[in-house]
């Protein structure tokens, strides 16, 4: 296992957030946090990478526990993409360069230069290496972010809301592009997601979370018309399209009207 979460708790002031939580991540895997406003799926994340601290429990990455890291170390690990990224007046290969930082020494060698011109053209990025990142759009900012995440040469991705505010061509690059970055690098990867449909085609397995707990750890086609409904309260049907599972919610408005 890459990823091994141990019994971890988090709360915020007397509020328990997270309660027991424990699940591991392979290398190669995809496992997507679903859940509805407010569960903990962005909270949980950042107790992962030590951005919080929670009140028990561990957090080991290929045995080590990353909660007893300094955050330096804890990069060299874990790469994070946060759900919004700020523009800046930086080239794309700078903004990439970036996520090197936790390796370089005094100034960055030949090696993390081709490092990051490999990550660039991996991603298909190197007709834009140096433009300016404020002047690109939502859809290949997002990948810049990767990349930059990439470039820390992570055993574990971490991803909030990774395809939030794109439009659907960009959705579907952005899918596309982590689940070959996932099966290219064999690193784990966690995202959190609103979109039911796409963490049930891209995903190889789903953590659905109910009431601040694991509520089910499973494949996507273990998923139920009665677990979507108990963990977000709407009745729905599954229906498969083209081999794909795709959840409609069941009589929408008569349930939401009353």
């Amino acid at each position: 296992m890459i990823v091994d979460i141990h019994h971890l708790n988090f709360a915020y002031r007397d509020s328990e957030i997270l309660k027991e939580i424990d699940f591991t991540v392979k290398p190669g895997e995809l496992l997507a946090i679903l859940g509805p406003n407010g569960v903990g799926k962005t909270t949980l994340l950042k107790c992962l990478n030590g951005m919080h601290r929670p009140s028990s429990g561990a957090v080991m990455v290929e045995g080590v526990d990353v909660l007893k890291m300094r955050p330096m170390e804890i990069a060299t690990k874990i790469g994070y993409v946060s759900q919004k990224n700020e523009k800046a007046r930086l080239t794309l290969f700078d903004a990439v360069l970036m996520g090197r930082k936790p390796h370089i020494r005094w100034r960055p060698s030949d090696r993390d230069l081709k490092i990051v011109e490999a990550t660039i053209r991996h991603l298909h990025l190197q007709e834009m290496s140096l433009r300016f990142i404020d002047q690109l759009s939502g859809g290949e900012l997002q990948k810049v972010c990767i990349a930059r995440a990439l470039v820390q040469e992570p055993k574990l991705l971490l991803l909030d809301e990774p395809t939030s505010a794109l439009d659907l061509k960009n959705q579907v690059e952005i899918m596309l592009l982590l689940r070959h970055v996932v099966d290219y690098h064999h690193v784990g990867a966690i995202m959190t997601m609103h979109d039911l449909n796409k963490a049930m085609r891209y995903a190889d397995s789903i953590l659905m979370l109910k009431d601040g707990k694991v509520f089910s750890h499973l494949h996507p086609s273990q998923v139920t018309e009665q677990m979507i409904e108990s963990v977000y309260g709407l009745p729905v049907e599954i229906h498969n399209i083209n081999g794909h599972p795709m959840i409609v919610p069941k009589d929408i408005n008569q349930n939401l009207c009353c």
